[in-house]
């Protein structure tokens, strides 16, 4: 299986994932335009995966639909993603492309925000839409903390060489704030060169690792030490939990400046 991100917008990211005869797997495709490139370059929709209801992540649907009428087309039960003809919930599974997809509902990001998880011989793709990026996680617009938090968590468990697909390019500017709450984290360190060497020869910082967010991501890390005392100062005392150390992580970067 080989995976593409597609740049799209601002910074979004349309991913395909296709097959050795060019069917492809399309998640959230904000526009048609890249899609559309893609296919005149040989490769052919075989389904599209949407996450959330978030115009930059859906818009593009509906074009793709009039080119293939039958393409399927899984997204939440969620009213406000008109272009889907199987809703799908947590839990449930399929198989596309000869792959075992499973849906994870990660609200926090949006109430209704579901992520998939894709198998194939060994391999994971994580398409988490705006729930998890890499060093960082979405604003929260519809969840609570608590949501947030738990859906991360649910996250963090799958497989550690599980590749996480998420839709913007932000790692460097979360790389900001993820080192200013562990600034002498030698992975987060190696991460942040890592991702500047891409960005500069002009390549996705993405996807990472599970193993590597891990290791890196501060929203993954509300029950380290490093992270407890970051936040800690911050509130005059220590977290009463890990749900008040994200809450807390996620009220100080929505106010961060590098």
């Amino acid at each position: 299986m080989r995976l593409r991100a597609l740049p799209s917008r601002q910074d979004n990211y349309i991913w395909t994932l296709s097959d050795d005869d060019g069917r492809m797997i399309v998640v959230d495709p904000g526009e048609a335009e890249p899609v559309l490139a893609a296919a005149d370059a040989g490769l052919r929709p075989a389904a599209v995966l949407l996450t959330h209801h978030h115009y930059d992540h859906i818009d593009g649907a509906g074009a793709l639909l009039e080119r293939w009428p039958e393409l399927p087309v899984y997204a939440p039960h969620d009213p406000r993603i008109l272009p889907a003809n199987h809703r799908v919930g947590d839990g449930d599974r399929f198989h596309v492309l000869g792959m075992a997809a499973s849906v994870i509902e990660v609200p926090g990001h949006t109430s209704s925000h579901i992520a998939f998880h894709l198998t194939h011989d060994g391999d994971d793709w994580l398409f988490c839409g705006d729930t998890l990026f890499s060093l960082g996680c979405g604003r929260l617009f519809e969840g609570t903390p608590a949501q947030m938090h738990q859906s991360l968590q649910r996250l963090a468990v799958l497989p550690a060489g599980t590749l996480v697909c998420c839709g913007h390019e932000y790692t460097l500017s979360n790389a900001a704030f993820a080192r200013a709450v562990e600034p002498d984290n030698p992975a987060l360190l190696r991460r942040i060169e890592e991702a500047k060497a891409m960005r500069q020869s002009g390549r996705p910082s993405l996807p990472s690792t599970l193993a590597s967010e891990r290791a890196c991501n501060p929203f993954l890390r509300c029950e380290q030490a490093d992270v407890n005392a970051a936040v800690a100062r911050r509130l005059g005392r220590p977290p009463h939990d890990a749900v008040e150390t994200f809450a807390e992580l996620r009220r100080w970067k929505d106010g961060f400046v590098a």
